[in-house]
């Protein structure tokens, strides 16, 4: 079941997107994949918002959660110019943060696609068939990228 909704551009707004994404993933019996769906597709609307719209709440920002492929697909739209995609998805090098989000993406989810000059990411998750061992690297890639230095 297909499930499409229109939110503002507004941080404050991602609590609402999260809970819709909570109840998408009950309803297709998602349960122990929900962590990683949600953290990547909280970060796609992030980036909507705040990279794609520049914050600006008179513009939108359009999901679709929908199933697809044995699991489920979410898509994330926003009203900006759009960006070069083709330059990030690679873990970002040196002191620079930028792209961090889109390698996390990348790395949670099991296809990602941009379309619409950059302006519309697909995130793939297929849940039913996801290998142990690819999570567990997923996980650790993360961990050695974003985990605290332990002094």
């Amino acid at each position: 079941m297909t499930e499409s909704f229109v939110i503002q551009s507004d941080i404050a707004n991602l609590p609402l997107v999260e809970e819709r994404l909570f109840h998408f993933c009950q309803e297709n019996n998602v349960g122990n994949y929900y962590s990683a769906v949600s953290v990547a597709v909280m970060q796609a609307v992030e980036n909507a918002i705040v990279h794609g719209n520049g914050s600006d709440s008179s513009k939108k920002v359009t999901l679709v959660f929908d199933t697809c492929r044995g699991g489920i697909c979410a898509e994330v739209s926003d009203e900006g110019r759009g960006f070069d995609f083709h330059k990030y998805g690679n873990l970002p090098s040196g002191e620079s943060t930028q792209g961090e989000g889109i390698f996390v993406m990348k790395s949670l989810a099991d296809r990602m696609t941009f379309s619409d000059e950059g302006r519309k990411v697909r995130l793939e998750f297929d849940v039913a068939g996801i290998d142990p061992s690819d999570a567990l690297e997923r996980i650790a890639i993360l961990q050695a990228r974003f985990a605290p230095v332990l002094v």
